[in-house]
């Protein structure tokens, strides 16, 4: 069975770090291009950001570059997002999915994807 586990969530004041770590059972996903999303209450799910196979390109979305960092560990089958300097409008369920696909494709197919952890940014 395959699962997307995320952890590292939770409430830290505005302008503090948090470590995302999503662990990837079941199969390897080091072929596999990997993404964080993130979903606030009555908001549209966002692209954060996102990683090709092997590490070497990246994505970051506006309104996180030069604050968020994602990395991956293949040996571990696991994707990090370190996050800094948080603002209150961080505050979302961050989630991490998986695609086959080519790196930022127009037709991504995000096979799988984790339950979510919850990062709550207090002003």
């Amino acid at each position: 069975q395959v699962q997307l586990v995320e952890s590292g969530g939770g409430l830290v004041q505005a302008g503090g770090s948090l470590r995302l770590s999503c662990a990837a059972s079941g199969r390897t996903f080091s072929s596999d291009a990997m993404y964080w999303f993130r979903q606030a209450p009555g908001k549209e799910r966002e692209l954060v950001a996102g990683i090709n196979w092997s590490g070497e390109r990246t994505y970051y979305g506006d309104s996180v570059k030069g604050r968020f960092a994602i990395s991956r560990n293949n040996a571990k089958n696991t994707v990090y997002l370190q996050m800094s300097s948080l603002k209150p409008e961080d505050t979302a369920v961050y989630y991490c999915a998986t695609d086959q696909a080519s790196f930022l494709t127009v037709t991504p197919r995000y096979e799988y994807w984790g339950q979510g952890t919850q990062v709550t940014v207090s002003s």
